[in-house]
């Protein structure tokens, strides 16, 4: 049995979750995303992941104060949503997620999005696997183009107050399958302030050809290996939380990887309870 201290795993993330050498711009904050595949844009409670408040303020919860220096976050985040250069969305436990250019082929490869997007919407529908208010915001868009929050919501048919958490939830859902995102920040409502989204195929039309020859097994594969790389060590019940994959594949995936060197499995650390698997580096 190997055992590995807690603060070998700290040290390392103090590096990967950019804690030590805060970003100071926009364009660090584009190299951090390349660098790590994905982040969350705001922590999330009770998972341990690198992300861009973190990356920027410094280990410590959000400021609810909107004038912290902190929430530069924001204004990066608003100004780069037009600019193409990661992907944006709910993605991951329902929260924003940045992703990478190079990192959201895999993640497109694990969707259900096979061939022909309208096709592959109707045909999910049609089994009774998306609800209705997704049917009716996914129309919206394909028949408008992008649309700002408000806009969306009438054009869909779904602005009464009733319609609100409904919309709100198929909206999660849609994103979540990569089959929506916010693309820009409009002035739009009495917050002055919306969201526009646009259809993933239609905003990014390259991104299914990308993940068209990924196969299922490699796109977990190297998902995985961006989640090492980022944390250090990590147990596959974390695991099974954060991705929401099924144990079995997750568990032949992380073999893969240890049979290739990439992990090294049946790890102690300190007085942490299960089984753990982690970057070799960290043991060498």
């Amino acid at each position: 049995m190997t055992y590995l201290s807690n603060e070998i795993i700290e040290e390392y993330q103090k590096h990967t979750f950019r804690t030590v050498e805060p970003l100071l711009s926009p364009d660090q904050a584009i190299d951090f995303v390349n660098e790590r595949g994905f982040i969350f844009f705001w922590p999330v409670k009770g998972t341990r992941y690198p992300s861009l408040w973190h990356a920027v303020a410094g280990e410590r919860p959000v400021a609810d104060d909107h004038d912290d220096p902190g929430h530069i976050t924001w204004n990066w985040k608003d100004s780069l949503l037009d600019k193409r250069v990661w992907y944006y969305s709910r993605l991951l436990k329902k929260k924003n997620t940045i992703v990478s250019l190079e990192a959201i082929p895999y993640f497109y490869a694990l969707s259900p999005n096979y061939g022909e997007p309208e096709e592959d919407f109707q045909d999910q529908y049609e089994q009774g696997l998306l609800p209705l208010e997704a049917k009716l915001i996914f129309d919206a868009l394909l028949k408008n183009g992008p649309l700002d929050t408000i806009s969306l919501r009438k054009e869909a048919h779904l602005m009464g107050a009733a319609s609100q958490s409904p919309f709100n939830r198929a909206l999660n859902i849609l994103q979540e399958q990569l089959k929506v995102l916010p693309v820009a920040v409009s002035e739009a409502g009495a917050w002055g302030y919306a969201f526009v989204y646009d259809l993933t195929h239609r905003y990014y039309p390259d991104l299914q050809e990308k993940a068209r020859f990924i196969s299922e097994t490699s796109a977990i594969d190297n998902l995985l290996l961006y989640y090492f790389k980022s944390l250090g060590a990590s147990r596959l019940k974390e695991i099974l939380t954060f991705f929401k994959w099924s144990s079995s594949q997750t568990e032949r995936s992380l073999q893969r990887l240890v049979n290739k060197g990439e992990l090294l499995s049946g790890l102690h650390i300190d007085n942490i309870s299960g089984d753990f698997y982690c970057l070799p580096s960290l043991i060498n």
